[in-house]
């Protein structure tokens, strides 16, 4: 209606002004409501082909969108394991700090588990300290051991010395029996030393790895132990959180509540534009905004970066052939949107209902001195003519509340 009562100021009216003062033609007289259409028909032509144009160079040039919101995540409390509710540490409404616990579940077995390995390690570390008696003990035998064989090596050598020089001071069976001791002797050195390896091995291999199979088993407990505490992930509010001491709570089925993220320091907006404007809407541009959560106010925006792809077009394969005509319906392109001053939009909840315009910026075309004169008409036509579509837009942020209350159905 703006752009049909804008352009007939400069095809209906002059075409009036000659017919009524030129030609001396009269409104209900010469001009009544049966001749009007003849009368006026060079102006009502021009008229309709100049909305019309208008009204594509504005919204081609200037798109806008009815689909823009702030979108964001919630998170769902939910334990890692199934369990009964034995504690509770926040409210409904409650603002959360990262790792804050706000539950806790029934941890009998697992405390009994963290027990049970940490008897384990205490006893294995015992082992090891008996170990090192043994060691003790091995050496001493070793020593004793060494010992008997020299005593005997010795007593061996001497008799032998004596029996090869003939006298008769000592026997030949004599020589004998201690070369069998001898043998003895070394097998229980050998014996010995073999006890000394084990018992090393057993101390410096062994039971360090049974004490790290053991220190691991500690902190798997542990770690059991801790997931039986149900803590905040993020900062965050905490909503639809209705739990209560007895509850048994299931990560797949039973959810406690809905935690819902700290505000991010840059609000982004999404917007989705039509498929026509894709070529318009590009990273840089400006825009402005009005959401309904915060009537009577425009927002200046820019746009940030376009999304590559349409969502409409994606797919997955399936056990059934895709049928092209099931996807006619075009989608629409995103374009991302920050504030240009954040303040303006502290009031503004994420996910309110918003609409957008963007305005398409040709002054650097404009800047190019070798620019021609239809195209500088044209270019700054086109800047121009954005005039229109903001206060398009602020008509609609005035007339908003007045058509959700007043004029829409309840």
């Amino acid at each position: 209606m703006f752009e049909l009562m804008l352009c007939s100021i400069f095809t209906i009216l002059p075409d009036y002004l000659v017919r009524r003062y030129a030609q001396g033609k009269r409104i209900g007289k010469e001009i009544t409501l049966f001749s009007v259409w003849y009368e006026l028909r060079y102006g009502i032509v021009g008229c309709a082909i100049l909305t019309i144009s208008l009204i594509t160079l504005i919204f081609y040039y200037h798109p806008s969108s009815q689909n823009v919101a702030s979108f964001y995540r919630t998170l769902t409390i939910l334990p890692e394991k199934n369990g009964r509710v034995v504690e509770i540490y926040v409210d409904n409404d409650d603002r959360v700090k990262s790792g804050e616990p706000l539950f806790r579940l029934d941890d009998r077995t697992e405390t009994e588990a963290v027990e049970i390995a940490q008897q384990q390690v205490q006893e294995i570390r015992a082992q090891m300290a008996v170990t090192q008696a043994d060691l003790a003990v091995a050496n001493g035998n070793l020593e004793e051991a060494q010992g008997a064989y020299e005593q005997v090596r010795e007593e061996l050598a001497v008799k032998s010395d004596l029996l090869s020089r003939g006298t008769n001071a000592v026997s030949r069976r004599e020589v004998e029996r201690l070369e069998v001791a001898l043998t003895t002797r070394q097998g229980a050195v050998n014996a010995a030393k073999a006890n000394v390896n084990a018992v090393e091995t057993k101390m410096e291999t062994l039971l360090p790895a049974q004490l790290a199979s053991a220190e691991a088993s500690l902190r798997s407990a542990e770690v059991a132990l801790g997931k039986t505490v149900v803590r905040a992930g993020v900062d965050g509010e905490i909503q639809q959180f209705a739990l209560q001491i007895g509850d048994v709570v299931n990560p797949l089925l039973r959810p406690a509540g809905i935690l819902i993220p700290a505000e991010p320091e840059e609000v982004v907006f999404q917007a989705g534009f039509q498929q026509v404007s894709a070529q318009v809407v590009k990273a840089g541009i400006l825009a402005e905004m009005s959401c309904a959560s915060l009537p009577f106010e425009v927002i200046p925006m820019l746009v940030t970066s376009v999304q590559p792809v349409i969502a409409a077009g994606q797919f997955r394969p399936t056990d059934r052939l895709l049928d092209i005509s099931e996807r006619a319906v075009p989608g629409t392109f995103l374009a991302k949107m920050i504030p240009l001053y954040p303040e303006q939009i502290k009031d503004v909840p994420r996910g309110s209902q918003c609409v957008a315009n963007a305005y398409t910026n040709t002054h650097a075309q404009l800047e190019n001195p070798e620019i021609g004169t239809g195209e500088w008409l044209f270019l700054h036509m086109v800047q121009t003519v954005g005039i229109v579509h903001a206060l398009l837009l602020r008509i609609q942020a005035l007339l908003w509340p007045v058509q959700t209350l007043v004029l829409s159905a309840h």
